[in-house]
C-alpha cells in the first residue's frame, strides 16, 4: 500500500516500520540454492497498467530493459501508456529544459522498450521476470500466477507488488517458490527510490541476488525483508496511523494539529491524517482488516476505529475521491 510515504517522501498511493538478535539478518534468511543458475533478466513482463503497474513499466524501460505491460482491455492499457508518456514528459523537461527535441528522443527512445499486450500467455512466453502489480485480492494473484506458472519459461522469476498480502500464500499457486518473491515499488514509482526485496524461506539465493540486482539496475535502493506483514514500511506506518485516528477519536486533538505537531515536532514531511488521504482511507482499512484476520499483529495495533469506518462507507476516501479527513479541489486534487 502505502506506497505513499513514498511521494513524501507517494502511493497507490503510492501509494506510510523487528528487532534482531545478534546474529546477522542475511543468516536468518534460507539461503538454499536454486536448481535454476541466477537469472540475468533481459525482459519484464509486468501485470497490470494503473499507477503502480505503468511506473514499474517505466523505470524498468528507462534502464533499458525489455517490458511488457499486460492487462484485460485495450482501454486499461491505453491509461497506462498515458501515464506513462506523462510522467516521461516531466522527467524529460527536467533533464533537458531548452531542448525540445532532446525531449522527444528521451521518450521515444525510452517507449521503444515497451509493448502492451491483452494476451497473458504470449506476452509471458520470454519473460524473465515476472511482476503482478493487479488488484490487492489473494485469490485473484493465485489465480494469476498459476495460470502464469504453465506458459511462463522455467527459469522465469516470478514476483508480486503487493503491500498488505503474504507473498508465500500467493506463490502456493505456483510450483516454483524457489523463484518467487515480492518486489514491493512505492509510488510514485519513478520518483521513490526504495524498493523492499522480500524473500520467503523457500525463495533461492540465487533469486534473491537476481532481484536485487533488477532493482539496481533500476536505479533503485533495495532494502531486504522477510515475508512478515507489512513488510518494514507499513509494518510502521500503519500503526502510526492508526494511533493517530484513535488520538482524534478520543477527542484528545484535532487532525489538524496532529499534522502540524508531527510535521514541526518530528519533522515527518506530511501528518498522518494528510498521509492517510493521500494513500486512501479504503487502502488503510483494507490492510489493518487483513492484519486483523491474519491474526499476526497485536490486535491493539489493529483494532477498529470508527471514524476510518465511518468515512469509508461514505465513500469519502481521500485525495482520490475528493474527500477525506480534508477537503480537496476535486477527485485527486489537492488541498
Amino acid at each position: 500500500m502505502l506506497s505513499a510515504v513514498r511521494r513524501v517522501a507517494s502511493a497507490n498511493p503510492a501509494s506510510l516500520m523487528r528487532p534482531l538478535t545478534s546474529m546477522s539478518m542475511t543468516s536468518s534468511f534460507s539461503t538454499s540454492s536454486s536448481a535454476y543458475a541466477p537469472t540475468n533478466v533481459k525482459n519484464i513482463t509486468v501485470f497490470g497498467s494503473g499507477l503502480m503497474g505503468a511506473g514499474i513499466v517505466q523505470v524498468a524501460a528507462q534502464n533499458a530493459f525489455n517490458v511488457t505491460m499486460v492487462d484485460l482491455n485495450p482501454e486499461a492499457l491505453k491509461k497506462g501508456q498515458d501515464i506513462i508518456t506523462s510522467s516521461l514528459k516531466r522527467v524529460a523537461k527536467k533533464q533537458f529544459p531548452e531542448d525540445a527535441e532532446k525531449q522527444k528522443e528521451f521518450i521515444d527512445t525510452t517507449m521503444a522498450y515497451v509493448k502492451t499486450s491483452t494476451d497473458s500467455e504470449a506476452a509471458s512466453k520470454d519473460a524473465d521476470l515476472i511482476i503482478e502489480a493487479i488488484v490487492e485480492n489473494l485469490k485473484t494473484k493465485q489465480q494469476l500466477f498459476s495460470m502464469l506458472d504453465k506458459v511462463a519459461p522455467e527459469h522465469a522469476l516470478f514476483c508480486s507488488n503487493t503491500s498488505s498480502l503474504p507473498i508465500e500464500e500467493i506463490a502456493k499457486s505456483t510450483k516454483r517458490a524457489d523463484r518467487f518473491g515480492g518486489l514491493h515499488f512505492f509510488n510514485p514509482v519513478p520518483q521513490m527510490k526504495l524498493v523492499e526485496v522480500i524473500r520467503t524461506d523457500a525463495t533461492s539465493q540465487d533469486s534473491f541476488d537476481s532481484l536485487m540486482d533488477v532493482c539496481k539496475r533500476m536505479k533503485k535502493t533495495p532494502v531486504s525483508c522477510k515475508d512478515t506483514p507489512g513488510f518494514i514500511v507499513n509494518r510502521l506506518l500503519v500503526p502510526y496511523i492508526m494511533e493517530s485516528l484513535r488520538i482524534v477519536e478520543r477527542g484528545e486533538a484535532s487532525p489538524q494539529d496532529v499534522d502540524t505537531a508531527m510535521k514541526l515536532g518530528a519533522g515527518f514531511p506530511m501528518g498522518p491524517f494528510e498521509l492517510a488521504d493521500f494513500v486512501g482511507l479504503d487502502t488503510m482499512k483494507f490492510i489493518v482488516d487483513g492484519w486483523r484476520k491474519e491474526g499476526k499483529i497485536d490486535a491493539n495495533l489493529v483494532a477498529p476505529v470508527k471514524i476510518l469506518d465511518e468515512l469509508v462507507a461514505q465513500g469519502s476516501l481521500g485525495r482520490k475521491s475528493g474527500q477525506g479527513f480534508y477537503p480537496y479541489g476535486g477527485v485527486g486534487g489537492k488541498k
